[in-house]
């Protein structure tokens, strides 16, 4: 008798114009597992769960569950069929309590058709003390963080007895803290038989939480393994289907002189005396925990908050930035950490993506009158520099890989020829493939002459690819560490409260 599986998905096939997503793709997973699914950014993850949780329909394949095969409608069949889908992108109602936003749709009612609050919320606080959450129902959701935003849509699908829960990057805006309640409760849920499917591009985090591992590459099945049977090298190189001998491709560039200086910086509360400078061809690293000012620095410098103190210098040049046109003016570049609300129209195409920012070099004539040649050709440029894969430049943003999208900011601001590009978490949310092209470019932008400011959550990142780090901890500086005096436990130090002349080597 073979292994039995909650669900099995067989030969899976989904296309859309121009792209084959899924290519005749099999997933299995057993009752009572946590089971990974890993690949780069356009692998096909969130293709395949959005055949499962009825979002897209396939071409072919079989969906079976319980051993039953199935026909699932949509997303309501989904659920009404024990499937639920917690997306990174999380979607609710920020007016309505957290009760409304349950049920809504669901509702319990009284003969009549009115609504039983007393009932809804009795199942929900129900639901929050068997696991452990603490959530107040009647609270607003635009009230509650984005764990609990996050823990509310667990509840959802514990409440309705959903047995397969997809969970797409769960962990991207959680703390420590938030995390170990959240893989507690991944836990618990196993244990009661259901199927947790994770999908993450944190390595660490799938060797601590997974059971067993399935890697897609292209749209198809490379393959399954029991997690003890996995190193994390060996996943990564089924899901990029090459050798990644050293993921962070910092070369020796010579270091020229000060391209950016920042002396005494001071904003409100949230900074506090900051000063560095930062070199031609140098890679220089901001790094500190949650609330220490590393955004707040880089969007004082650029003029996205007001400065009460301090000068920031380009060249030799004191600058008057007021707003970032200013900035921009001067030649300087901000890669937003948020590139989906911020940094990219979405629903627009890659060419239009790409030129906006620099549009005045595309006039053809004193009216200002755009050319679309030199568009095209600038925006030719960018895809063939930054390996960018599109179909093409009309396709919607939209529709690509978050590394995909994650170049085009980048191509969007190199356009703009800068002398100092500011990158705010460049490699958040992609995957290892897209992150090792990232790092490649931004030493093809050091080699060029320019200075680059990496600010980073990720300290394995900024120590592969960093010149020198200032760390900061409550807005102000805790020293700045050369490329080959610091290592974890020193940049930790002095990220929770250490003068860097205080650490004991």
């Amino acid at each position: 008798m073979g292994k039995q599986y909650l669900f099995e998905m067989r030969g899976v096939t989904k296309v859309f114009p121009g792209v084959k997503a899924l290519d005749d793709v099999t997933f299995c997973v057993a009752p009572g597992s946590v089971h990974a699914l890993c690949g780069e950014n356009g692998a096909g993850k969130s293709t395949l769960m959005k055949v499962l949780a009825g979002i897209y329909k396939p071409e072919a394949g079989d969906i079976l569950i319980g051993g039953e095969k199935v026909t699932i409608i949509n997303t309501r069949d989904a659920m009404e069929k024990g499937i639920a889908m917690i997306h990174q992108e999380l979607n609710y109602y920020p007016d309505m309590t957290v009760e409304a936003n349950l049920f809504i749709g669901r509702e319990t009612t009284y003969f009549g058709g009115i609504v039983n609050r007393q009932e809804n919320l009795r199942q929900v606080r129900e639901v929050m003390e068997a696991y452990g959450i603490d959530i107040n129902p009647n609270a607003r959701m635009k009230e509650l963080t984005i764990a609990k935003q996050q823990m509310v849509e667990i509840i959802r699908a514990i409440a309705f007895n959903a047995n397969i829960i997809i969970m797409d990057e769960p962990t991207s805006s959680l703390t420590d803290h938030e995390i170990e309640i959240l893989f507690k409760i991944i836990r618990k849920l196993a244990a009661e038989g259901r199927a947790i499917i994770y999908i993450s591009h944190k390595m660490d985090e799938i060797l601590q939480i997974a059971d067993t591992v399935t890697v897609i590459r292209d749209g198809k099945t490379i393959g399954t393994a029991p997690i003890g049977e996995l190193t994390k090298l060996d996943i990564i190189r089924m899901m990029v289907g090459r050798e990644l001998e050293d993921i962070y491709d910092k070369r020796e560039i010579p270091v020229g002189e000060v391209k950016l200086k920042v002396e005494h910086l001071g904003s409100g509360r949230a900074l506090e005396d900051i000063s560095f400078e930062v070199r031609a061809g140098e890679i220089f690293g901001f790094l500190g925990l949650v609330g220490a000012g590393r955004s707040e620095t880089a969007e004082t410098v650029f003029g996205l908050r007001k400065k009460d103190a301090g000068t920031v210098s380009l060249d030799g040049r004191e600058l008057k930035i007021r707003h970032p046109a200013d900035a921009i003016k001067a030649g300087m570049a901000f890669i937003t950490e948020d590139r989906r609300q911020y940094g990219l129209s979405l629903i627009h195409s890659v060419r239009q993506n790409c030129v906006i920012s620099s549009m005045s070099h595309y006039t053809s004539t004193p009216l200002a009158v755009v050319s679309g040649k030199k568009e095209q050709e600038a925006t030719a440029s960018m895809i063939q520099a930054l390996g960018i894969k599109t179909p093409g430049q009309e396709t919607k943003v939209m529709n690509l890989s978050g590394g995909n999208q994650q170049k085009i900011v980048v191509g969007k601001w190199l356009l703009n020829k800068p002398e100092v590009l500011i990158m705010d978490e460049p490699t958040r949310g992609i995957d290892v493939g897209a992150k090792s092209e990232i790092y490649s470019i931004m030493s093809d932008i050091a080699a060029e002459g320019k200075a680059i400011i990496m600010i980073s959550s990720e300290m394995p990142e900024l120590l592969g690819m960093c010149d020198r780090i200032l760390v900061m901890c409550e807005g102000k500086s805790m020293g700045i560490f050369e490329k080959g005096e610091y290592d974890q436990v020193r940049l930790m130090a002095a990220a929770t409260g250490t003068k860097k002349e205080e650490i004991q080597v």
